[in-house]
């Protein structure tokens, strides 16, 4: 029999898993706290429960771990994992450390299926989703090392922000991402305030309205354009998804939010997206449709992509045409671009199943093209 691993249950399936061995909810709880709060692997270890149960848990259970390929340090304090999921496939995580919160930066695949132009995971292209356990044990192996290494007072948390912004669309693995949000929200388990946990999605609307019903955290969306041929161009999720059925769906998802905004992320590419008359379009676009907060994000360079980093100059004005309209915008801070640990420049080592790498250059090397703005009203 194939030993259950325990980072695969939220509590529930704890309490369920148990119940099988003929225990009581409360020893679920007992493991589970033994688990996620204090770190503990060893069955043998978890002091207060029953010799019996431990022997249980010994024979049909496990907590699966990941072999640690790398560690790197940046001159900020931010700290990159790279993580092995087998099969040649690799995932890294990242912990950014400021004076307000410790974030740590989760992957949800293996590669992305997605394809965004300026994004460095996509051109690796995809393998597979990762399984709860694999999503869960980032946070695990995160919390639990850096209690060590930064001698924190008993108690005291380590990781308090998680946003799902590693390699992947969650949203593309709904199945394996519910349970390990849970995991992350429970009192028994890391006890994140839901404000504090974030899934970023490049915009697939049946999941966001399914999210909002099951667990509804706080949501960004990898925006990029106001329009929809600019969009399909950066995301070709759009094409699937366009623009007006994504902000329908994030309208909808305020109704169960713990925000009462939805951040929107925008990749300020060089001559591609940061006009002045891109950012009054985007202004237009949004305005009196979704409560929003736009997050501006400094183009972190990757040889594939072909696009260039906007000047800060532009990235400012852009910013002042959309506060002048009354959005809240802020810019991004890059942190960890030495370590290739900031946003859009995790890779990993992924063995691509979907010739991502090759439609992706097809389209960059393509016929080039002025893709022109379309304003919405």
């Amino acid at each position: 029999m194939t030993a259950i691993n325990l980072l695969d249950l939220d509590l529930e399936e704890m309490a369920a898993f148990c119940a099988g061995l003929g225990e009581k909810r409360y020893r679920a709880v007992q493991v589970y706290r033994w688990l996620h709060q204090k770190g503990q692997a060893d069955f043998a270890q978890m002091s207060d429960l029953a010799k019996s149960l431990r022997d249980k848990l010994a024979g049909a259970a496990e907590v699966r771990t990941l072999a640690l390929l790398s560690e790197h340090r940046s001159a900020d304090g931010t700290v990159k994992w790279l993580f092995d999921v087998g099969s040649g496939n690799a995932i890294e995580t990242v912990f950014i450390p400021d004076d307000e919160r410790g974030t740590l930066c989760v992957s949800s695949q293996a590669g992305c299926a997605v394809g965004c132009r300026f994004c460095s995971t996509g051109h690796q292209g995809f393998s597979r989703n990762l399984t709860t356990g694999e999503i869960v044990y980032q946070l695990w192996f995160a919390e639990h090392r850096l209690r060590k290494t930064l001698n924190l007072a008993a108690g005291e948390r380590a990781v308090d922000n998680v946003v799902m912004m590693g390699m992947g669309e969650p949203l593309q693995n709904y199945a394996a991402l519910v349970p390990a949000l849970r995991t992350m929200l429970d009192d028994h388990g890391y006890g994140l305030s839901r404000r504090r946990v974030t899934v970023s999605t490049s915009g697939v609307v049946p999941m966001i309205d399914r999210l909002r019903l099951d667990c509804p955290v706080a949501l960004a969306v990898s925006l990029h354009a106001p329009d929809d041929r600019l969009r399909d161009d950066l995301v070709p999720l759009n094409r699937k998804y366009p623009i007006a059925e994504l902000l329908a769906a994030c309208g909808r998802y305020l109704d169960a939010a713990p925000r009462d905004f939805i951040t929107f992320e925008y990749c300020m590419l060089d001559g591609v997206n940061d006009s002045p008359a891109h950012a009054r379009a985007l202004a237009s676009l949004v305005r009196h449709r979704v409560p929003c907060k736009f997050n501006l994000i400094p183009f972190n360079p990757f040889p594939q992509s072909g696009l260039v980093r906007s000047p800060r100059e532009r990235v400012l004005a852009f910013a002042k045409v959309l506060q002048d309209a009354g959005i809240v915008t802020t810019i991004r801070k890059t942190r960890g671009d030495d370590i290739d640990a900031a946003c859009g420049q995790l890779a990993g080592e992924v063995q691509d199943r979907t010739n991502a790498r090759e439609r992706l250059l097809a389209r960059r090397d393509g016929p080039s093209r002025v893709i022109p703005l379309q304003v919405q009203a």
